[in-house]
């Protein structure tokens, strides 16, 4: 069954979403750090909250970029909508990731003979 998730607040809480393995993953980010996701047919942005002056993680995620206009609106007209959801590789994500895995291809020579490719 395929992760679903409430609109209950301009930001997504992990409680509020059904599918533990997702929610897992989510919990397992870095204050601010990024992931795409797909919700209700739309590709978007998403950025782990911080964690509190107390110490304490904050358990969600808010929209990030244009993901924050759609997702507001979703608030304002569709609150208590059960939307199906689910992590998604953008072209930008796979290739920061891809990059970190041939550090060798980072040095000045390269730089260099490949700048204007």
């Amino acid at each position: 069954m395929q992760p679903r998730v409430k609109i209950t607040d301009v930001t997504i809480w992990f409680k509020h979403i059904e599918g533990p393995r997702l929610r897992d993953r989510l919990q397992a980010l870095k204050d601010d750090e990024e992931v795409s996701l797909e919700i209700g047919g739309v590709v978007g942005r998403w950025r782990r909250m911080k964690t509190g002056v107390d110490g304490r993680p904050t358990d969600g995620i808010r929209p990030h970029g244009s993901m924050k206009d759609v997702w507001n609106g979703w608030f304002k007209e569709r609150r208590g909508d059960l939307l199906t959801v689910r992590e998604v590789v953008v072209a930008d994500d796979y290739l920061a990731s891809a990059t970190s895995l041939f550090p060798e291809w980072e040095s000045p020579e390269d730089e260099a003979a490949f700048r204007d490719l």
